[in-house]
């Protein structure tokens, strides 16, 4: 009964594919359409927007830290090579750091939102600029991990088991 939940298969992983992404794509979206609300709600003086924005940036911050678990799970399943290895590490660096962001901003929201639900500073809105940029970054890091080295995918995988690749 435990082989399921030791051995691995041909994605290097317990389960049959990865799950990390599913997760913080969700997070991604989330947070994109949060910041476009409030930037709409803003710029238009629809303040219903800002009720939407907060619950996606609420949703967002409690699924970071599950997309987060599941990064560093896959991530250490992986087994990277010595080439995406740096790029991997930065990504996790800015993931953990984007789960602190996050939660900052969101418990900042938070608190505007408790003052005045009809309002939102300029300065919030220069943060979720700061906030959009970095998750543009992280994303492009996340791509160059997959689509260029290769992570969890079989040939990856298979090259990394027979020794090819260092």
């Amino acid at each position: 009964m435990f082989d399921i939940f030791t051995s691995l298969n041909d994605h290097n992983l317990p389960y049959p594919d990865t799950l990390h992404p599913i997760v913080v794509h969700f997070v991604i979206a989330m947070v994109l359409f949060a910041f476009a609300c409030d930037l709409v709600g803003f710029l238009t003086g629809k303040t219903r927007l800002f009720e939407v924005s907060w619950w996606n940036m609420f949703v967002a911050t409690i699924a970071i830290f599950v997309a987060i678990i599941f990064g560093q799970f896959e991530a250490g399943l992986a087994k990277p090579y010595d080439v995406a290895k740096s790029v991997l590490n930065v990504h996790t660096l800015i993931g953990w750091s984007l789960s602190g962001i996050i939660a900052a901003i969101t418990a900042w929201r938070y608190v505007l939102r408790s003052r005045n639900p009809q309002k939102l500073p300029i300065h919030y809105i220069a943060a979720g600029i700061v906030l959009v940029a970095i998750v543009g970054v992280q994303v492009f890091l996340g791509d160059e991990l997959v689509w260029i080295y290769g992570l969890h995918t079989v040939p990856v995988v298979e090259a990394v088991k027979d020794g090819m690749l260092p």
